[in-house]
């Protein structure tokens, strides 16, 4: 398993990394999982890119006003944490996944110069283009820090909320990385998460694929599965906020796994009701 885990790693830093030397290169909208792949776009499903970036419709027109197409056209989320984290003025925010940097610079909005976002992230070339955001931004509130979320590199009890937007999934640890943001979280502490979850067994030739580990699927947990976790981690108020569905039934990219699921013995309405975006809120007691 440990080999596995790392040749998951290996794939997913390899995809994002494409994904950010492209963007330095020539900045054009990119989904949240390679849309080179095989598999999937995992974008909020029903969602496409409009004007020029994937960013619209994941998050509401007037915060994008400001930012540059090098930080909403590489929208590698499938939801909007920061809608649902309530930051205040003064918390410190930690972005598992920061990606390009959109949920941290939005993020810095709402805690002010009082307050403190750090973006994770294990793929050096995506810390190099959020760390050039955030100086084409002027954002001093914000920086980014090489490192797995599976062994966060943060004291105990350092920052008051957690958020993270399509990254979970690519863990091949996710006991780790829900063990490691209950540490680092001060007692009181939130989580606020966008993922991709699935509501039936996926067919192991997905679960084996890694280009379908890079495309936030072959990853995914089982709804359940997901909140048990991390319950077990020491999380209560654990809830579900919002929950979208993607129609594999349509769309030209969903061709491997719709033949996958349907093999599988999936009805049509079953293929659409197993694979969803969720938007899930967490606290560490306190």
């Amino acid at each position: 398993m440990e080999i596995a885990e790392k040749r998951v790693k290996e794939t997913v830093r390899q995809t994002y990394g494409q994904i950010a030397r492209r963007q330095a290169e020539e900045p054009a909208p990119t989904c949240c999982c390679a849309s080179s792949q095989p598999f999937h776009c995992c974008g909020s499903p029903g969602e496409t890119a409009q004007a020029g970036s994937l960013a619209t419709g994941l998050y509401p027109t007037e915060e994008l006003a400001d930012l540059p197409d090098s930080v909403t056209s590489i929208a590698l989320g499938c939801g909007n944490p920061t809608a649902i984290a309530e930051l205040q003025p003064g918390e410190v925010v930690l972005d598992l996944g920061a990606g390009g940097g959109i949920d941290c610079f939005l993020a810095a909005r709402k805690v002010g110069p009082g307050g403190k976002v750090i973006g994770l992230d294990m793929t050096p070339e995506m810390i190099k283009l959020a760390r050039r955001n955030a100086k084409k931004l002027g954002a001093t509130n914000v920086e980014f820090r090489y490192g797995e979320m599976e062994d966060i590199p943060l004291p105990d009890e350092s920052v008051d909320v957690i958020i993270s937007n399509c990254v979970i999934n690519l863990s091949p640890d996710k006991d780790a990385v829900f063990r490691e943001a209950y540490r680092v979280l001060r007692p009181g502490g939130r989580m606020s998460i966008s993922d991709i979850v699935v509501y039936s067994e996926l067919p192991q030739p997905i679960r084996d694929n890694l280009d379908a580990w890079a495309d936030c699927l072959a990853g995914a947990l089982h709804e359940a599965d997901y909140l048990n976790k991390m319950r077990a981690a020491g999380f209560s108020e654990v809830q579900i906020v919002s929950r979208d569905y993607t129609k594999i039934s349509e769309g030209s990219e969903w061709v491997k796994v719709r033949a996958l699921l349907i093999e599988a013995g999936l009805s049509p309405y079953e293929l659409d009701h197993v694979v969803a975006s969720v938007r899930i809120k967490a606290r560490k007691p306190g």
